[in-house]
């Protein structure tokens, strides 16, 4: 009986070995993996800094842009691009009160295109404001926006960018129907849209695009389809982005030190 107290307690003792190995074993791996998360984001955001410059622009805005089930209703959509503003500053671009929210995060540059859909019934502007901020700082607008709701008010709306002679002509401040803006924070970039209708009609009443897309919306941007304009145009540029971004920080790993 005394052996088999002995021989139970032995076995215990390798269990417990066992497992305080495993746990540090599984510890230090994820410690591990959290570094190889962490310097695989600081290459990514690092990677975005230079696209504005380094990338053709019909990568960021391509000249048709296809968005499957971006519609009302889950329908396709295709926007044709019909002008790009020249890479700039951003003095006049928004306006004043969303420049003082934004400029905190500063302004590296400023990347523009309008489109409009394949009837010529709307037109959208997306934007791409390539920031100055570290990750902290666009973490800290990022929450800013979330926590304040900023992204839904009117005072806050990105302005469009119009053309002569394109159907975009008239889009000007009062003709601004719907928007989207975005804070990402694994890039030092805000990306927007904001639509309106292509026969210059001015808007009383802007709504938020993600209002607009909601079940029951009867609105006339949400009957209309202007906030599916806004938010599924802006979620594609959003997704190049991501893409050129992802090459960008693969290859830049893969190039000999």
């Amino acid at each position: 009986m005394f052996r088999t107290r002995r021989r139970g307690r032995a076995v215990v003792a390798g269990v417990c070995l066992v497992l305080g190995i495993g746990l540090i074993g599984g510890a230090a791996a994820g410690s591990w993996i959290a570094e190889d998360d962490e310097d695989s984001a600081a290459r990514g955001f690092a990677a975005a800094v230079p696209v504005w410059h380094s990338v053709p622009v019909d990568t960021l805005f391509p000249p048709v842009v296809q968005g499957a089930g971006d519609g009302p209703g889950g329908a396709d959509r295709t926007w044709t691009r019909i002008a790009v503003a020249p890479d700039s500053g951003c003095a006049d671009a928004f306006d004043p009160l969303l420049w003082k929210v934004l400029a905190d995060a500063g302004c590296r540059r400023l990347l523009r295109a309008t489109y409009t859909d394949a009837t010529q019934s709307y037109v959208t502007t997306v934007g791409l404001l390539f920031t100055r901020a570290d990750p902290a700082g666009m973490s800290a607008l990022a929450t800013r926006f979330r926590t304040q709701h900023l992204a839904e008010r009117p005072d806050l709306m990105p302005r469009p960018y119009a053309a002569r002679n394109t159907p975009a002509a008239g889009f000007g401040d009062d003709q601004r129907a719907t928007w989207t803006l975005s804070v990402r924070t694994d890039a030092p970039v805000v990306v927007y849209a904001v639509s309106g209708w292509a026969d210059g009609r001015s808007v009383d009443t802007p709504q938020p695009a993600a209002d607009a897309v909601r079940a029951g919306a009867t609105t006339a941007q949400a009957q209309s389809g202007l906030g599916d304009e806004a938010q599924g145009l802006s979620g594609q540029i959003a997704q190049r982005l991501r893409r050129t971004v992802g090459s960008a920080a693969t290859n830049a790993t893969k190039r000999p030190s």
